[in-house]
């Protein structure tokens, strides 16, 4: 099994000090899930006792609820380099762990991008993705069924939400990416892994399941048996082991970098023909792929691909 390295200050040793994080306990998620009690993490995040980020203990989230919600929602970005859209996690603090207002906001927020011609998913937090599900919730959803019910809509729009786009999706994993992350993860078309990617989906050492819709999409990932290694035992696997089962598409060195320039290659494509050729990925049953590929030989975009074949020139897709 793989062991995860030591991490420090997300911030760089500059913490913002008008942020006050409510929901503390999300930093012990791989201390506590992944080692299992067996001390063997004992040095991996979170910080050391007496040493965590703005000198906080762990607590529960806090009463004051507008200003979490506000929290929760900064964790989710989005920035566009030309016609390329990334949707960024940013609540280091946390470790990128998404509460349930996060989940909420990333479904909100992937309502905003038709005009991309790709989409990439990354963290802004130097050695994580994310940390998964926000486990400084869950005491809350021990007690209150109803909200163990939105919890799991939430999480469940937002990554279907991205599922959704009708662009193509990539996503960059430099960084330990558990639990939920992974799930979100296979909500896109192509995954790329860093150097210091880590995956894990370690529910079961919690006392928990996973949800039946990622169960699925693990399985058509990765092939039943590996779905099953990985959620039976939830151990961490490294990127170059997650590559050779089919979990990720692409290595890279810097996967933040390699999915630019994926998605740039990408957009100088014609849109449309695009879009047809995902929904043709995601849904070869819809019988409406027919009448698209029929409609597409009289469409502007095969006018401009022709015209610039003949020119020896590159296309421009409008």
């Amino acid at each position: 099994m793989l062991r995860p390295q030591p991490c420090g200050d997300p911030n760089g040793g500059s913490p913002r000090p008008d942020f006050a994080e409510p929901v503390s306990e999300s930093l012990l998620f791989c201390d506590r899930v992944l080692r299992g009690g067996s001390g063997a993490f004992a040095n991996v995040c979170p910080w050391p006792a007496g040493a965590l980020p703005f000198g906080k203990s762990p607590r529960a989230p806090s009463r004051d609820l507008g200003a979490w919600i506000g929290q929760s929602l900064r964790m989710i970005e989005v920035r566009w380099i030309g016609p390329i859209a990334t949707i960024a996690l940013a609540r280091g603090s946390a470790r990128n762990a998404v509460p349930i207002a996060g989940w909420e906001h990333l479904a909100a927020a992937a309502t905003g991008l038709d005009a991309a011609r790709a989409v990439i998913l990354r963290s802004d937090m130097p050695g994580i993705f994310s940390a998964g599900a926000d486990i400084g919730e869950f005491p809350q959803l021990q007690t209150d069924p109803d909200a163990r019910t939105r919890f799991r809509l939430a999480m469940r729009a937002g990554i279907d939400a991205l599922a959704a786009l009708p662009m193509p999706v990539l996503v960059a994993i430099d960084g330990g990416c558990f639990g939920a992350a992974v799930a979100l993860v296979l909500a896109a078309d192509v995954r790329l892994a860093g150097d210091g990617a880590q995956f894990a989906v370690p529910p079961a050492r919690l006392g928990l399941g996973y949800p039946r819709e990622d169960v699925v999409r693990l399985a058509a990932q990765v092939g039943q048996g590996r779905a099953a290694e990985l959620l039976f035992t939830g151990e961490a696997i490294d990127a170059d082991a997650a590559a050779r089962i089919g979990l990720v598409e692409r290595r890279a060195p810097d996967a933040g970098a390699a999915a630019l320039d994926l998605a740039q290659r990408i957009a100088e494509n014609a849109p449309a023909a695009v879009r047809q050729l995902k929904r043709a990925l995601r849904n070869p049953a819809d019988s409406h792929l027919d009448a698209a590929f029929e409609a597409a030989f009289g469409g502007a975009e095969l006018a401009e691909g022709l015209a610039a074949f003949h020119a020896r020139r590159r296309p421009v897709f409008a």
